[in-house]
C-alpha cells in the first residue's frame, strides 16, 4: 500500500508563521497544474505496482483550486497508478475558500475527508497570525461543511503570544461542538526568514513562551480525552476509524509519492525532494526532466527515523522490529540510552498484543519526545 500527496504551492495571502513553500500569485496556475499531471505520468512506474490508498492535496492552499482542477488531477492518479477501490482523498483548505456552494461541489467529488486550516476561533489570533479568514468564517465553514461530509480534520495553533489557558479552552471546545472526528493541533514555531521572526525581533508581536505552549498542550490531551479522542499521534487526535490514513502510513514507514515543487517522497530506501521554486519547477516538467534530488538512506539513518516517529505516535518502537530489521547492537543501544528517560517517567516499557515489548513516551515526555528521541538516535 502506498499514498500520493500533491502539492499545490499558492495561497492568497502569506501566514506570518509559514514557512513552506507557495506563492501568493495565481498567474502560474494553469502551467502548474498541467506540470503536476506530467510528472504524474513521469513518475507512472516509481511505486513498482503497489496500490495507491490515499491520495493527499497539500500546500499551500489547495482550496484555491476549482473542483475541475481538482477532479483532473485525480484522473491523472486514476490513469497512471492502481487505485484501491475506496481511497482515502483528503483537501487541505482553508475556511475562507469554502463557501457553501463550493462545499456541495467538493461533496460530490472524489474528495471525502477536508482538513481546515481554523487555527483559532478567536479574531486577535488570527490577525496576529495574518490569516485570511475570520472568526465568523471559521464557524460558518464548519457548520456548513459538517452537514455534507463526515471525515472532518481542523487545524488548531497552540502557544500564540496573548492567547490565554481559557481562550485555548475555548478554541478546543469550540471546534468539538461541531462533532469534528479529528484534531491536528502544533505549537507556534517562530521558523527562521518567516514574518513572524522579523516582528517579534522588532518588538511588534511577543515572543513565544515555551512555558505556555506546554501547559496548552496539557490541556489539549485532556480536554480531547475527556472527548474519546485517541492520541495516536504526538499532533493528531482522532476518533475511533478516523485517524489520518495519509499522514498514518508516513509514520508508519511506509512509501509516498510526493509530486509538485518541494514535495517529498520516500520508497522504504531513498528519499527524494523536488526543487522549492515553481518557475523552475514547470520549466523542469516541460522539458521532461524531474526536479528531484535524492539521498540513499544508511541504515543508521532508518533505525533514526523509526525511533523519531515510533515515538511521537502510539505505536511506539517495537523492541523486536529493531532486532529483526536492525540487529543486536542497535537494540541493546536503544535500551541503554533510554535508561534515564524510564527513570525520569518520560518513557516507558510496555506489552504489545502480540507480547512482544515497545517502547514509548509517557503524558509527561509526550512534550518533550522529539528532543528525546534525538537522544536515542545512534550515530552514522
Amino acid at each position: 500500500m502506498s499514498g500520493i500527496y500533491i502539492h499545490i504551492p499558492f495561497c492568497k495571502q502569506a501566514c506570518f508563521y509559514c514557512d513552506f513553500h507557495f506563492s501568493t500569485s495565481l498567474k502560474k496556475k494553469e502551467e502548474m497544474i498541467s506540470s503536476l499531471v506530467k510528472e504524474i505520468e513521469i513518475r507512472k512506474d516509481e511505486l513498482d505496482n503497489k496500490t495507491v490508498e490515499t491520495i493527499y492535496f497539500g500546500g499551500g492552499t489547495p482550496s484555491v483550486l476549482n473542483t475541475e482542477e481538482i477532479q483532473l488531477l485525480i484522473n491523472a492518479v486514476y490513469n497512471n497508478f492502481i487505485v484501491v477501490e475506496n481511497p482515502e482523498i483528503t483537501l487541505e483548505a482553508n475556511p475562507d475558500d469554502l463557501s457553501e456552494e463550493k462545499i456541495i461541489e467538493l461533496s460530490n467529488s472524489p474528495i471525502n475527508r477536508l482538513s481546515i486550516g481554523i487555527q483559532s476561533f478567536f479574531e486577535k489570533d488570527l490577525k496576529l497570525m495574518n490569516r485570511a479568514h475570520n472568526s465568523k468564517e471559521a464557524k460558518n465553514c464548519l457548520q456548513i461543511a459538517s452537514k455534507y461530509f463526515t471525515n472532518i480534520s481542523v487545524d488548531l495553533i497552540y502557544g500564540i503570544p496573548d492567547c490565554t489557558n481559557e481562550e485555548w479552552r475555548e478554541n478546543i471546545k469550540t471546534a468539538l461542538s461541531f462533532g469534528i472526528p479529528h484534531i491536528s493541533s502544533y505549537a507556534l514555531t517562530v521558523e527562521p526568514k518567516t514574518a513572524l521572526e522579523t516582528l517579534i525581533a522588532k518588538g511588534k508581536i511577543n515572543n513565544v513562551d515555551e512555558e505556555k505552549a506546554q501547559e496548552q498542550f496539557y490541556i489539549l490531551l485532556e480536554e480531547l480525552k475527556k472527548a474519546n479522542f485517541i492520541h495516536y499521534e504526538l499532533s493528531n487526535f482522532g476518533k475511533e476509524n478516523f485517524f489520518s490514513k495519509n499522514n498514518s502510513a508516513y509514520w508508519l514507514g511506509k512509501s509516498y509519492l510526493g509530486i509538485g515543487p518541494s514535495a517529498h517522497s520516500f520508497d522504504g530506501k531513498q528519499r527524494s525532494w523536488n526543487v522549492r521554486n515553481n518557475t523552475k519547477y514547470i520549466k523542469s516538467i516541460q522539458d521532461d526532466k524531474l526536479p528531484i534530488e535524492r539521498e540513499t538512506l544508511s541504515k543508521t539513518d532508518v533505525y533514526n527515523e523509526y525511533v523519531m516517529t515510533g515515538l511521537r505516535t502510539i505505536w511506539g518502537v517495537a523492541f523486536d522490529k529493531i532486532k529483526n530489521d536492525f540487529g543486536e547492537n542497535y537494540l541493546k543501544y536503544l535500551k541503554k540510552q533510554s535508561e534515564k528517560y524510564i527513570k525520569q517517567g518520560l518513557l516507558e516499557v510496555t506489552t504489545i498484543s502480540s507480547g512482544t515489548l515497545k517502547l514509548s513516551t509517557t503524558k509527561k515526555g509526550k512534550f518533550l519526545c522529539d528532543g528525546i528521541a534525538s537522544d536515542l538516535f545512534m550515530l552514522n
